[in-house]
């Protein structure tokens, strides 16, 4: 299959694009996972021990507190009732901070000073608690005044190393970070097989868009599912086929217009050769010559006219927005086809009611009764009838035309109103038309917001029915 520019550079753009943003979600996701849990729990553990040591030292604060003077006898025989195995060191401290009881496991300091700041705040009267983590164990602190009464008589110092919860938290980690890692990994597979999918998809849209600009219609893209390119790929298939469609309009319509000028200059062209090549032409014979010329140029003119105004009507041009009374028109129309009923021996009838006006082009719609009356006439036995009905209807203005003449066999309905289209084109010909007038019509009816059908009569002939929307002015009278 031929390469096509540039649909390489759009894919992997939008792959790219697709590919990280989610890249930067799911990483985003692993650095919370990992630091979310550990940053609770490690909150927990500070919340917990703080709370442990300072009712621990509130305890030891308040068995020391006693009228008499510290002493070191006296604090060792209060702290022996007390269970401080949880503890890594514990200090007692007169009110001059030298150490009366320590617990440490190397080198006691009883009878030296204290130059902890915990110590020195809590002979200050503050109670101080803090807990430290460095990845390896939990180190707390709690210093808090022994009072007797207002007065501050010494200071208990706890300190708690805990490398177990500290180890807990570290396993914690590890198996999140373990998780995540592997959660991280098939969610990058995963992402890419989707992003590929969709990209693919997205290429194909591309390429089928590039084909079709290019001039092949009849490209389909394959389309499954419900999703939103699924349906989008649903109405690419639509729109080609209705550019088909559109494109095989255009070609019969050029082919008919080109066939329909074609006949009427071929055959000035062969009048004309006649005339110049014949050197003892008659006066008669020249003057029914020149009629035909005549003729067939008359005949060219009309073609090219209604041409032109398809194509006015195709681009919007000369519609303008005039109240417009269609008894005043209508009667207009017929005063100027009774020639041609007398001429073809059909007689006109009309029923128009009062106060039937519409919005529009008034010469839009004088070529839309025009045309259907004189298809009427033209296309009608000798005496026959046309009859022209006008009446308002609620909110739409009716407008209908029967006649008594050959009718139009069901096959051909559908499809009467198709530029360059004829029931009978013997006998279309004859009578001067070039298949164009109903598509006139259809076309300045639609212009117009109404709607055009047509029927078989009963009794012969057919029934135009036209129904445009009434003029706000007449909806509101």
């Amino acid at each position: 299959m031929k390469r096509l520019p540039g649909i390489s550079s759009v894919t992997n753009s939008v792959q790219l694009k697709f590919a990280a943003t989610f890249l930067v979600l799911i990483a985003g996701l692993i650095v919370l996972l990992n630091t979310y849990p550990t940053i609770v729990s490690r909150d927990v553990v500070f919340a917990s021990k703080q709370n442990s040591l300072q009712t621990q030292a509130g305890v030891m604060s308040s068995a020391l507190s006693t009228p008499e003077e510290l002493s070191s006898d006296t604090v060792q025989e209060v702290m022996s009732f007390l269970d401080l195995r949880s503890l890594t060191r514990v200090i007692v401290t007169d009110e001059n901070a030298e150490i009366l009881y320590d617990t440490a496991s190397m080198g006691s300091g009883v009878g030296s000073y204290a130059l902890f700041s915990e110590i020195s705040r809590a002979l200050g009267g503050d109670i101080v608690c803090y807990s430290v983590y460095d990845g390896k164990a939990f180190m707390t602190r709690e210093a808090m005044p022994i009072k007797n009464g207002a007065r501050t008589v010494g200071a208990v110092y706890l300190y708690e190393y805990d490398a177990g919860q500290a180890s807990l938290i570290m396993s914690i980690q590890k198996n999140l970070r373990n998780i995540t890692l592997i959660l991280g990994a098939a969610a990058i597979i995963l992402m890419f097989i989707f992003s590929r999918a969709l990209t693919l998809r997205i290429t194909e849209l591309v390429r089928a868009t590039k084909i079709v600009s290019e001039g092949d219609y009849e490209y389909q893209i394959k389309t499954g599912g419900s999703d939103e390119l699924s349906e989008l790929g649903r109405e690419f298939n639509n729109l080609t086929q209705r550019l088909k469609n559109t494109e095989e309009l255009r070609r019969r319509f050029v082919s008919d217009a080109s066939h329909e000028l074609k006949t009427p200059l071929a055959s000035i062209r062969l009048l004309s050769d006649s005339i110049v090549n014949s050197d003892n032409m008659d006066g008669e014979t020249m003057r029914e010559f020149v009629t035909d010329i005549g003729n067939e140029a008359e005949r060219l003119s009309r073609t090219t006219e209604k041409l032109l105004s398809l194509s006015k009507m195709d681009s919007g041009i000369g519609l303008s927005d005039d109240k417009l009374d269609l008894k005043h028109i209508t009667e207009k129309t017929m005063h100027l086809l009774s020639p041609l009923a007398k001429e073809y021996h059909v007689n006109i009838s009309t029923e128009l009611e009062q106060g039937c006006c519409i919005l529009g082009s008034e010469d839009l719609v004088y070529r839309i009764i025009f045309n259907l009356a004189e298809n009427g006439i033209k296309y009608n036995m000798p005496g026959g009838f046309v009859r022209i009905k006008l009446f308002r209807d609620s909110d739409n203005v009716s407008l209908i035309v029967e006649d008594s003449g050959i009718g139009i066999p069901d096959e051909d309905l559908p499809h009467i109103f198709s530029r360059f289209y004829r029931v009978d084109k013997a006998r279309s010909r004859d009578a001067g038309g070039s298949g164009l007038g109903l598509s006139i019509v259809y076309d300045a009816v639609r212009l117009h917001g109404g709607s055009i059908s047509v029927e078989r009569r009963e009794s012969g002939g057919s029934r135009f029915v036209v129904i445009f929307p009434a003029c706000p002015e007449e909806k509101s009278e």
